[in-house]
């Protein structure tokens, strides 16, 4: 398989080839990427088929699913968490990237370095804090529904850890001498 075909590993500059260590960084990225998709695609499926089907049931018989209110207790964090976890893993995080402008290039590395670790800092931190939060829902009931709220709280474990690691994954990857390249300014305006 010659470079440049689908399938051919990823090569750097100069045309030498990935290690594998920092191939797989990208690819345990890739893969948190997709469970956010498949988690926001579910979650936003089951809410809407709920909210319709209520909707139907109310107008056609003068009541509705009663749980359909309380599904979205437990589903909302977890759309929220996939998204979250989508924007990591693309490096689409809310910024200002005028500092990074203003950073010569040679020093840009450096600074994005120092971001990832506050990330993973931080979103360590927010791990560690919530665990209090996350025994006491599981004492929490949600009426209708008859599950625990635990089930909606532990979508931060989802989203926090998978920004655990996918900020771990891009400190190997700078460290590793991958350049994480910035949007496109062209392709992702809104305007």
């Amino acid at each position: 398989m010659s470079p440049g075909q689908p399938g051919a590993p990823p090569r750097e500059k100069g045309g030498r080839q990935r290690p594998l260590l920092l191939r797989g960084a990208q690819g345990l990225v890739t893969i948190l990427e997709w469970s956010g998709k498949l988690i926001a695609v579910a979650t936003l499926g089951v809410m809407f088929g709920a909210l319709l089907v209520n909707v139907v049931l109310r107008y056609a018989f003068g009541t509705g699913i009663p749980w359909a209110y309380e599904i979205h207790a437990v589903l909302l964090p977890w759309l929220v968490a996939g998204g979250i976890v989508i924007a990591a893993a693309r490096s689409r995080n809310i910024a200002i990237s005028l500092l990074p402008d203003l950073t010569p290039a040679r020093y840009q590395r450096f600074l994005l370095l120092a971001v990832e670790i506050a990330i993973v800092t931080i979103a360590a931190s927010v791990l560690w804090s919530s665990q209090p939060i996350l025994r006491a829902s599981s004492f929490q009931t949600l009426s209708t529904l008859g599950i625990k709220q635990v089930w909606g709280y532990s979508s931060l474990v989802y989203a926090f850890g998978g920004m655990v690691v996918i900020g771990a994954m891009n400190i190997l990857q700078l460290l590793g001498g991958i350049d994480r390249p910035g949007p496109d300014p062209a392709r992702t305006s809104l305007s």
